[in-house]
């Protein structure tokens, strides 16, 4: 799915609400209180982890973070990082290309969960421009100020700049 940012957007850019301090801006607009299939990705990326790490407690490894996508049919799909000293795939890459590969198009919510308890962490700048190039309407769950929430991929990603085949890169 390729995203045509000049159909997506109106003609006025809006810059979103982020917490950034960049932007003095504290909120984030689309932020909101987990639902219980939220928590359930959650445990699911937990569960995938924990099941697959090759690192102790306290250990470096290959294999550390564990990701779960939702989409629209309430179907979900894993994966789990490969670091690597080139720049291996996170998680969420990996589990993106699996629901792919399973045949889901439309997905919903991702979160990505270290090993050894981490809890949810937030998607790195590669993989939230990835998120949103291909899935601009997508929830990401991750650790705020006000604890976990679930957030529009719009509100990680202030003043981004949107890829498409169509029009290559265009402010979102």
């Amino acid at each position: 799915m390729y995203r045509n940012t000049t159909a997506s957007r109106p003609a006025t850019q809006h810059i979103p609400s982020v917490s950034s301090r960049l932007l003095g801006v504290t909120h984030i607009s689309s932020g909101r209180e987990l639902a219980a299939n939220e928590l359930d990705l959650i445990n699911l990326a937990r569960e995938v982890i924990d099941a697959n790490t090759d690192a102790g407690p306290d250990e470096d490894g290959v294999h550390t973070m564990g990701a779960a996508v939702l989409d629209q049919d309430g179907r979900t799909f894993t994966g789990i990082n490969l670091y690597h000293f080139t720049g291996g795939p996170c998680a969420e890459l990996v589990a993106l290309g699996t629901a792919r590969a399973q045949g889901a198009r439309h997905l919903t919510h991702i979160v990505a969960v270290g090993n050894h308890g981490r809890g949810p962490v937030g998607p790195c700048g590669r993989d939230r421009q990835v998120l949103l190039d291909y899935y601009p309407g997508i929830r990401v769950i991750l650790p705020t100020r006000n604890g976990l929430r679930s957030v529009l991929i719009d509100d990680l990603v202030p003043l981004a700049t949107a890829w498409s085949i169509e029009h290559g890169s265009e402010m979102a």
